[in-house]
């Protein structure tokens, strides 16, 4: 087993560097974080200089630094995003997510590559062509089932590439990198960042004779992804990142879900202790925390391990693409400006400030935030709360409705404050020396470094005393990011040592080992690509390669693809086609599909792979089902609007060649 492939990383995410720096003080071995552009996240973005803060901060863990350069680029874009690539790699950044291949023909710095969600990375074929062009991690798509990742681990070599999969955290309904509906209603390109989330919208679903099948309903919205209880087996199927989403998310969030993942890895790898595949963490030291890490109190759709285990009826949040809570009771009595509760748990605690919802009869969820909450029969559960909207707004409220708490006032409060603690074990031996003392501390890394001191030496008076005293002193790493894991004390005699020369050893050993760790500090290899150039799995590719400039048409070209259509990007694409490619059927969870109606008495037979039809306000998309694959194909036109503002801004730069793909099949020359 390589070192490579028993290592686990915690890959957590960061809007910005300070919560960077807590994800890494609450246990994540990587982060991932935009950059000031080219981050797939039109609002995340972050200075060279906030990054290199970070990058510092989490090199002291030996924990890395991803920076997200997934977008696709145009042609002009291309030359600052490789001085960017170049900012970033000075600035300590161990490795870029990527999704468009026309990086790969530019002149980036030696840094560690990753393939980016967007690559849309289905199929063993596509895995092994990323691998073989140079990309050292490669994240797979959500969609894939467990066999489906054995087979990617299977056609991959852990030694050169290592598998990375998304644990937790809102779920794209489309395969990534495979949703042009926001580029085809607003010109804002999924893939450039600026997604508008069409998928969260509410639609009426009518069959091909006007019927109605559904009726504003969130048919395209998930539920959010959570893998808590299937990590091990995908450890068995080879995955060694595992990656929580959210760029956008707030501190709390980033926080209590990368302690919770951290707390369910370390208990893994403390599984395998001995075994004869031993597990260990990808990064330096042992994480505390002062609070109990539980995903469902951040903000949640529910959750779904979605296809990991195959196919669910259960993945979706078609009633709300809101936050719908736990449940904590239900409505006893309504007055003029309050609401009386009983909670289910007489334990729990209601506090000012506190978000409740529920839901009304037309199943949509109502919010009701609390201005005052009074507990009106102590043990007893009974609460009556003040809510801040008039009662009159809030629409079915009535005694026996359900009631969710979606925000709990406290936990928020104890997660803004300090929350955990990550050290790394140090040894440390106390020897004497012909002048004075040296005290030598090795990390559990290896890293060794020293402190001496000048010291004329007296025999203790009290030795069982003095030697207490002295390993007491040693022991104490203050606020440093060490603790000790034992001290040797290696006298000829039973010496006195006054804490005056103990306490500034100790800090001078500390200094220079944190000093030395940062001299041992080693970026990850850049992977080489294989020569001769490796065939990519297809020799043409149509707009759903999203090749957006002319480096990344070359490097197609390069790699044996003989027909290369532009991105939807482009608007050339003016016909009906795919918007949006998805695992998630309508169909299937609406009970309509064949497959689940055959041998059902009374329905086989009368369910027809007939289109569907999404409508919301102007909106019409076609749902169309390729029941080989098990997909669904969202169908659609580019607006009108949307392709005229393209004609104005597609023409080239004056002096610049217009970009040109070959829109048929190129004939061959006699030389060829």
């Amino acid at each position: 087993m390589s070192l490579l492939d028993h290592q686990l990383e915690l890959l957590a995410p960061a809007r910005d560097a300070d919560i960077g720096i807590e994800a890494v003080n609450h246990g994540a071995d990587a982060i991932y974080i935009g950059g000031p552009s080219f981050g797939a996240r039109a609002s995340a973005d972050n200075s060279v200089s906030e990054i290199a803060r970070l990058t510092r901060h989490a090199h002291r863990f030996n924990s890395r630094v991803f920076v997200t350069m997934n977008t696709i680029l145009r042609d002009d874009e291309l030359e600052p995003s490789r001085k960017l690539a170049w900012q970033l790699y000075d600035a300590g950044v161990d490795a870029l997510i990527i999704q468009d291949m026309g990086l790969l023909q530019i002149d980036l710095p030696p840094i560690q590559l990753h393939a980016s969600t967007q690559c849309d990375i289905r199929t063993p074929e596509k895995a092994r062509f990323l691998q073989d062009v140079g990309l050292s991690q490669i994240v797979l798509a959500r969609e894939l089932s467990l066999a489906q990742i054995q087979a990617v681990r299977a056609a991959t070599d852990p030694a050169r590439c290592s598998l990375e999969f998304f644990v937790h955290g809102a779920l794209c309904v489309a395969y990534s990198g495979q949703c042009y509906i926001s580029a085809a209603h607003t010109g804002r390109s999924a893939n450039r960042g600026e997604c508008n989330q069409a998928c969260r919208l509410p639609y009426q679903v009518m069959d091909d004779k006007g019927r109605f099948v559904a009726h504003d309903k969130h048919v395209l919205s998930m539920k959010d992804n959570n893998q808590s209880a299937n990590l091990a087996a995908l450890v068995d199927a080879g995955v060694r990142s595992f990656k929580i989403e959210g760029r956008y998310k707030d501190m709390g969030y980033v926080k209590n879900v990368t302690a919770h993942y951290r707390q369910l890895l370390d208990a893994l790898i403390d599984e395998h202790q001995g075994s004869a595949q031993p597990l260990a963490r990808a990064s330096s030291g042992s994480t505390t925390f002062s609070f109990t890490p539980d995903p469902k109190q951040n903000f949640n759709r529910e959750f779904t391990d979605y296809f990991v285990q195959g196919r669910q009826d259960t993945i979706g949040a078609f009633d709300s693409p809101k936050n719908p809570g736990q449940p904590i009771g239900f409505v006893t009595q309504v007055g003029p400006n309050w609401v009386e509760l009983a909670l289910n748990d007489t334990g729990q605690t209601l506090h000012n400030g506190d978000g409740l919802c529920y839901y009304d009869l037309q199943k949509e969820l109502v919010g009701l935030a609390i201005n005052r909450a009074e507990s009106i029969h102590a043990g007893k559960g009974r609460w009556r709360v003040f809510p801040k909207d008039p009662l009159v707004d809030l629409k079915d409220l009535r005694k026996g409705v359900e009631v969710n708490r979606n925000r709990d006032t406290a936990w928020v409060r104890a997660l803004e404050k300090k929350s955990s603690e990550r050290r790394i074990g140090v040894w440390a031996q106390l020897a004497e020396t012909p002048q004075g003392l040296t005290l030598t501390l090795t990390d559990e890394d290896g890293v060794t470094a020293a402190a001496h001191t000048t010291l004329t030496r007296t025999l203790a008076k009290d030795q069982a005393a003095a030697s207490t005293s002295v390993r007491e002193h040693l022991s104490k790493m203050g606020d440093s990011i060490f603790s000790a894991l034992a001290v040797q004390v290696d006298f000829s005699q039973p010496w006195f040592i006054p804490s005056s020369v103990l306490n500034p050893l100790r800090r001078q050993a500390v200094e220079a080992l944190e000093t030395a760790r940062i001299k041992a500090w080693r970026r990850l290899p850049r992977a080489v690509a294989v020569e001769p150039p490796a065939p990519y799995p297809e020799d043409t590719l149509s707009y759903l390669a999203n090749v957006f400039n002319q480096a990344a048409r070359a490097f197609y070209a390069r790699h044996g693809v003989k027909l290369i259509a532009p991105a939807y990007e482009e608007a050339q694409e003016a016909g009906e086609v795919s918007l949006m490619i998805t695992k998630h059927c309508v169909r299937f969870s609406l009970s309509l599909c064949p497959k689940q109606a055959k041998g059902v008495l009374g329905v086989q037979g009368t369910v027809k792979a007939e289109p569907l039809t999404l409508i919301n306000g102007r909106d019409k998309l076609t749902l169309r089902f390729d029941c080989k694959p098990c997909e669904m194909h969202v169908m659609g036109k580019i607006r009108a609007s949307v392709l005229q503002q393209a004609s104005k801004t597609r023409s080239p730069a004056p002096g610049e060649a217009p970009i040109h793909f070959h829109a048929s099949r190129p004939e061959k020359t006699p030389d060829a």
